[in-house]
């Protein structure tokens, strides 16, 4: 008994310690927004001296485009969430339970893809978006993007475990196989679909490699490309950096905080095959 509650303390002293030294740069970054540019490259400081107000107004100020980045983002992230969430989990809905001809094929083919690292794909993916004429425009991040394969799998591993008597009952009231999974299947499904979102958020929310790629018009920039302009060829204005990180991070923070319980349950139902 005691030695495990000596291992408990130790796990959890470690988990702590862990979660400390995590957490500071973040509190760091944050506190160092309400410092004026002099008090940060001065010296390394936790705690502002001159607290300030100032680098979070002249973020819109200095950049009159924060606004329409802002907007990007929010729509690209949007788009990127709904979209993958409907056809990953068809996707997925479709491997798990219709018996189709190929389907151990395509089943296979997705776990290829899993391997496949993307940066693989960007040149590839870059010449077909110039062909289609899709470069600098929102459709040619939106819709490559629109399917995952590790989510059609995770989401297949999520249906392979749902009571399966449900859609038979649904089935016998008269559903069909659309309706059964639009009204029964997905809305029993929440917890996988919750950490879906969770997860499609935080990777097109943070997404630097692509926009960099299709985006070349200063107003089509998506946020972490924005954050760049901050950035001189002779001085960073690590106030205001560190001002526009903090408010593209409050909706990720929001996002995890609000799906947290959903998120917990998801991840367990879909790794528990």
């Amino acid at each position: 008994m005691k030695k495990n509650t000596l291992t408990k303390l130790v796990v959890y002293g470690i988990l702590i310690i862990y979660a400390v030294v995590t957490f500071i740069p973040f509190l760091w970054a944050i506190l160092s927004s309400f410092k004026p540019l002099s008090e940060i490259v001065s010296g390394i400081t936790f705690f502002p001296e001159h607290f300030t107000l100032n680098n979070y107004t002249e973020i819109f100020s200095r950049q009159p485009l924060f606004l329409r980045w802002m907007f990007n983002s929010i729509f690209i992230t949007a788009c990127m969430v709904i979209l993958n969430i409907i056809f990953n989990s068809m996707a997925g809905y479709a491997l798990a339970r219709v018996k189709f001809a190929g389907r151990k094929f395509w089943f296979f083919l997705i776990l290829v893809v899993l391997m496949i690292p993307f940066q693989v794909t960007l040149i590839p993916s870059y010449l077909i978006l110039k062909a289609f004429g899709w470069l600098d425009t929102y459709q040619g991040l939106i819709i490559p993007g629109m399917v995952n394969a590790t989510f059609i799998f995770m989401m297949r591993q999520f249906f392979l475990n749902f009571p399966k008597e449900l859609e038979e009952a649904a089935q016998m009231d008269g559903l069909s196989r659309i309706g059964t999974f639009f009204k029964i299947v997905m809305p029993l499904a929440k917890p996988a679909l919750a950490a879906q979102a969770v997860f499609i958020f935080m990777s097109s929310w943070n997404d630097f490699m692509r926009p960099l790629i299709i985006m070349s018009s200063e107003d089509m920039f998506t946020l972490t490309l924005g954050l760049n302009s901050f950035k001189g060829q002779y001085i960073s204005f690590w106030n205001l950096i560190m001002a526009a990180s903090t408010l593209m991070t409050m909706p990720s923070l929001l996002i995890y905080a609000f799906f947290n319980r959903y998120f917990i349950k998801g991840v367990t139902f879909t790794g528990g095959k």
